[in-house]
């Protein structure tokens, strides 16, 4: 069963003000009474084909913040497919809950059945709070999932591909700040070093960077620490740290109005999805800051690239391939934004919707 849930929204607007500010297509409401499922599924747009996007599961405060998580996130997704060249349109889901607690296998195959439903319109993935084992269980419902163990024929755990996507743009901006693109004795900040930042505390580890990391659970920090030489600082302390690249690789909105006056970083380039809070106001803050930003859903693609191959044959070498693209499209960027006048984030949305637009006059959505 669905339910429609007035939420309690920020600045008074309704669900439907929420879901047409970024023009979305589709936005379900999942609920199930039986196993405890509260999810919110997003589609943004459909115009290069099915929207695939991965599924989140974590506590939210409150509806309204898991809602306009997820309509952040989708949006996010149609730009992410379309500046990767994908046949993809942009989509998201989250499940609200403790991953930790709540997550069980009759929670999963019941998402799978609302994902079932929507006849391939959306396609499910693996994000914040989930694995490839979650995607076993949501496959017992559903075609309509990616991400899948290699057992299965699938290309395992994205996560390394997307922290080496986010490596080869924070290499770009490295290049563009600082003149080379070498890493060796830069000082660099990670923010959240789950499975993706994980994976890029070891990259940016075998480059012989300087690296200080942060995290909300105590254990995984200790572990990449110990594992990599890496120095532990507090999840306030991040944003006051003297570096030359700040990383955010936890959740969205750190580069905001609290924290752009606190950063002291020449580079932000991270594999967190939307970490502006508000891209119209803090995109050209950064430039005022003199801080190059690599927009948040070109560099971190790369597991967009991976299950997306999944769907056409799968290939690690290829898949690698195509990321390793994204150090060319992010100086691609930096120089339409130079020559446009814009902040890094505009040109990277305006390339995306270029090729949308183009895309469309062929096609009709999915």
């Amino acid at each position: 069963m669905v339910e429609l849930k007035e939420v309690e929204l920020k600045k008074d607007k309704s669900v439907f003000d929420q879901i047409s500010e970024h023009d979305h297509e589709k936005v379900v409401f999942c609920h199930d009474k039986e196993t405890g499922l509260k999810a919110i599924i997003g589609i943004h747009n459909t115009v290069l084909g099915p929207a695939l996007g991965g599924t989140r599961m974590w506590s939210y405060a409150s509806e309204a913040e898991a809602l306009d998580d997820v309509l952040r996130l989708s949006r996010g997704m149609t730009y992410k497919a379309a500046i990767s060249g994908l046949n993809l349109g942009g989509g998201k889901a989250v499940i609200i809950g403790d991953a930790k607690k709540d997550k069980n296998e009759a929670l999963l195959r019941k998402f799978g059945r609302f994902v079932k439903n929507l006849n391939g319109a959306y396609i499910t993935a693996e994000d914040v709070g989930m694995t490839t084992k979650d995607m076993e269980y949501i496959k017992m419902e559903t075609d309509h999932v990616s991400g899948l163990p290699e057992s299965m024929g699938g290309g395992g755990d994205p996560s390394p591909v997307t922290a080496y996507g986010t490596y080869m743009g924070m290499k770009a901006a490295a290049k563009r700040a600082f003149g080379s693109d070498s890493l060796a004795g830069k000082k660099i900040s990670v923010q959240g070093v789950g499975h993706v930042g994980g994976y890029l505390v070891e990259l940016l580890a075998k480059e012989n960077a300087e690296i200080f990391i942060t995290d909300i659970y105590e254990d995984r920090l200790q572990e990449v620490s110990k594992k990599y030489n890496a120095k532990v600082v507090s999840m306030d302390e991040i944003y006051d740290l003297d570096v030359d690249i700040y990383s955010p690789c936890a959740l969205g909105g750190t580069i905001n109005d609290n924290t752009l006056s606190r950063l002291k970083c020449q580079v932000i380039a991270g594999c967190a999805n939307n970490q502006l809070r508000d891209e119209n106001v803090h995109g050209p803050a950064l430039i005022e800051k003199g801080i190059v930003y690599a927009p948040d859903f070109l560099i971190n693609a790369g597991g967009l690239i991976n299950v997306y191959s999944e769907l056409i044959g799968y290939n690690r070498e290829s898949a690698y391939a195509q990321t390793e693209r994204i150090y060319g499209y992010t100086l691609d960027i930096f120089n339409l934004a130079e020559q446009e006048g814009i902040h890094n984030q505009a040109a990277a949305i305006e390339m995306a919707k270029k090729r949308i637009e183009s895309i469309g006059k062929v096609r009709s959505t999915f």
